[in-house]
């Protein structure tokens, strides 16, 4: 199985939850959970590759028990389709333009290109003022009135929890270690109490430095029902899926070219660019710890203060909420939904590749294909989930395994003499 066809299995599977999530949980606006299945099966399912089914009343039925049985992983189809595509600009570039012309719509090509190439969105270098002017022209963003703009309305969640936002803001370029790097800011708003759940900076933006900050904050306040996120690569990845999956919670990207649809984290990282970093002088920073014990005092005095949009300060309102919050069910079992999961192949000498580093596995399972799960940045974690029996492996150790003796009772020297 390749990996396009693992990725979209997990994007059906993710379909799948999204679709049984509130029978599973009780929240359907029917009379019954059976109403609601013949309502929904009343008209087609959109798959992720774009094509349209229709599927029974039965056949959702038996999604859901599928999922209290195995959880994530039965949704999973055994069979899977190639899917993939490529695309000349980058996705959070194209939303970026279309954020800037419905928020300046009088901005001119030019403009918004130096607009992004300030905020550091984009190098001068990469694209040309000709580039944004043909993409304009296409797309039919010229004037105010660009066909194309899409009806907004204002919306909450009902309770907390029911969903997090989650975006990048870029930070302030930092000295340490004789090097001076570019930070930044990964951080999640709770939709209706607008409580930042989590906040860090790092010196990369990737998918495992998001999932941290997403781990503290399912482990602080708790599981969110849904995660909204953009197209970018720290958001839209198979072990993101798989986490949400394990976890219960939908997972949401925005639109293509439509980044003003996270408004609410949009006013959040606006506030915290006004009130905090251009509060502070990046020189006068040693670290990168230096400046998140800042933005831990910022977020404290965010979720204790009132918001003007709801009255509240963001704490008391999540506090209001505590009935409705779903929290993990153990420290153990939030671990193993963070697990990262390769698929690979033994190899002759007993060993499987992950993250471009080598890792010892038991014999038995030479020329086999395995599931590796392992936290990354943490060697000692990874096992093999072998019908439901963990077993361990390790980073392969050349030199410890020249002396290991074999069933002849001789240590094997490799390079040298016997």
């Amino acid at each position: 199985m390749n990996e396009k066809e693992t990725n979209n299995g997990i994007a059906i599977a993710a379909l799948k939850l999204s679709v049984i999530q509130p029978a599973f949980n009780g929240t359907f606006p029917d009379m019954s959970k059976k109403d609601y299945y013949i309502r929904i099966a009343a008209k087609p399912l959109k798959l992720p590759d774009g094509r349209e089914a229709r599927y029974s009343p039965g056949t959702y039925a038996c999604w859901e028990s599928d999922y209290r049985k195995g959880g994530f992983d039965a949704l999973i189809p055994k069979e899977r389709a190639d899917r993939g595509h490529s695309r000349k600009l980058d996705p959070d570039a194209i939303a970026k333009i279309y954020e800037l012309h419905e928020r300046y719509p009088k901005l001119s090509a030019t403009g918004i290109r130096n607009r992004m190439i300030a905020d550091g969105l984009i190098n001068a270098a990469d694209v040309s003022v000709t580039t944004f002017q043909r993409f304009i022209k296409k797309n039919n963003l010229k004037g105010a009135s660009a066909p194309g703009q899409k009806d907004r309305r204002a919306f909450e969640e009902e309770f907390s929890t029911g969903m997090f936002q989650a975006d990048t803001l870029y930070g302030p370029y930092i000295s340490e270690n004789g090097s001076s790097r570019r930070t930044y800011c990964i951080m999640i708003l709770d939709d209706r109490s607008r409580l930042i759940v989590g906040g860090k900076f790092f010196y990369q933006d990737n998918s495992v430095n998001f999932q941290k900050v997403l781990y503290d904050a399912v482990a602080t306040y708790g599981i969110p029902g849904k995660l909204y996120v953009d197209n970018g690569s720290p958001y839209k990845n198979e072990q993101l899926s798989l986490i949400c999956g394990q976890l219960g919670t939908v997972l949401i990207h925005t639109p293509v070219r439509d980044g003003a649809s996270k408004g609410k984290v949009e006013r959040n990282f606006r506030t915290l660019r006004s009130k905090f970093l251009n509060a502070i002088d990046p020189s006068g920073l040693k670290s990168i710890a230096e400046l998140n014990l800042m933005l831990a005092g910022y977020i404290r005095s965010h979720n204790t203060s009132v918001h003007s949009a709801t009255g509240m300060t963001p704490y008391s309102r999540y506090m209001e909420d505590l009935s409705h919050i779903r929290m993990p069910e153990s420290r153990e079992w939030l671990d193993d939904c963070f697990l990262h999961r390769v698929k690979r192949r033994v190899r002759n000498d007993s060993t499987v590749m992950i993250d471009k580093k080598l890792y010892d596995v038991p014999m038995e399972f030479i020329r086999s294909t395995v599931e590796v799960r392992y936290r990354p940045g943490e060697p000692d974690s990874a096992f093999i989930l072998d019908n439901g029996r963990r077993c361990p492996v390790r980073p392969t150790d050349k030199a410890a395994n020249s002396k290991i003796k074999r069933d002849n009772g001789y240590s094997v020297r490799y390079g040298g003499a016997s």
